[in-house]
């Protein structure tokens, strides 16, 4: 299909954070995933949660660390030691506890300074009863449980992400912005090394920083709120009646734009979207600045 919608001209601006790579593996896929889903719960922005998380990918056997089905997460925080504290307590409430599952670093480092410590805390769960085993260079910790041992590496790698890419759906209707955007969806869970971590893969409650309450850091983004179009300074368009952004969180600037670029060009091919556009606080809040007429051009 071709494109059918405008493009806005302006950019989508990100910010930096902390990520890494878990790998859950477990008996069978089934429960991989629910040890995934646990983990990534109450995940999807840092201005109320602990972290940003998402299901990356399935892992087959074949490239499982164990030879068993698994699942690859990623996880984004502001530095490193909000990342181990959110990895470490959401692993031994939501991948300890489950049955049959193990632990592993998606990501590796060479410095001591771009790791985290996440088995060698979780350990002391074992009761003095924990054991460590050495392999080359990584260490990993058996812990035992009920059904046998829980197996989680010591350390895992870090590499400073990007959060906060973003695109504006804007439609005729609610059913359109919502065909569309989930279309959008769809094509960005077959990349690998992003993230969208919010519940579906988008969001309804765009915000934006700030609120008329003092205690409040965050409020509706009013500018785009099709009931309000006629009480604040509005950014919709004539017949824009319901808007939809996806947010993308990635392990490069590069890997945040191609997933934008993917999701402007299903997006705006769907039937009823008659714009996308971006959000950004003219530059303020982060350094990355993806704008949308390059995209389309990569």
């Amino acid at each position: 299909m071709t494109q059918q919608a405008k493009i806005d001209d302006t950019f989508a601006e990100a910010f930096p954070m902390v990520a890494t790579r878990l790998i859950i593996t477990a008996y069978d896929l089934d429960l991989a995933a629910h040890a995934a889903m646990e983990f990534c719960g109450n995940a999807s922005s840092v201005i109320g949660c602990d972290a940003e998380a998402g299901i990356e990918q399935f892992v087959d056997e074949t490239d499982s660390p164990d030879g068993r089905p698994g699942i690859a997460v990623l996880v984004f925080a502001f530095n490193k030691k909000s990342l181990q504290r959110a990895v470490t307590n959401r692993v031994g409430q939501n991948v300890l506890t489950c049955p049959t599952t193990s632990c592993y670093a998606g990501l590796s480092s060479d410095s001591k300074d771009d790791r985290i410590r996440v088995g060698g805390q979780l350990r002391y769960f074992g009761d003095g009863f924990q054991s460590s085993k050495k392999l080359g260079s990584q260490r990993y910790w058996r812990i035992p449980v009920m059904d046998g041992e829980f197996l989680c590496e010591d350390e895992f790698g870090t590499v400073q992400g990007v959060g906060g890419g973003n695109l504006l759906i804007c439609a005729r209707s609610q059913v359109e912005a919502l065909n569309a955007t989930r279309a959008a969806v769809r094509e960005l869970s077959n990349l690998t090394d992003v993230i969208l971590p919010f519940p579906s893969g988008f969001v309804r409650s765009g915000s934006k920083v700030g609120s008329r309450y003092p205690d409040l850091k965050a409020s509706t983004n009013d500018k785009w709120c099709p009931t309000l179009a006629a009480q604040t300074e509005t950014a919709l368009e004539l017949n824009e009646r319901a808007v939809y952004e996806i947010v993308i969180d990635g392990l490069s600037e590069s890997a945040v734009a191609s997933a934008m670029q993917v999701g402007i060009h299903t997006a705006a091919s769907m039937a009823g979207v008659l714009r996308i556009s971006a959000g950004n606080y003219g530059g303020k809040l982060g350094p990355h600045h993806f704008y949308l007429h390059k995209l389309l051009g990569r």
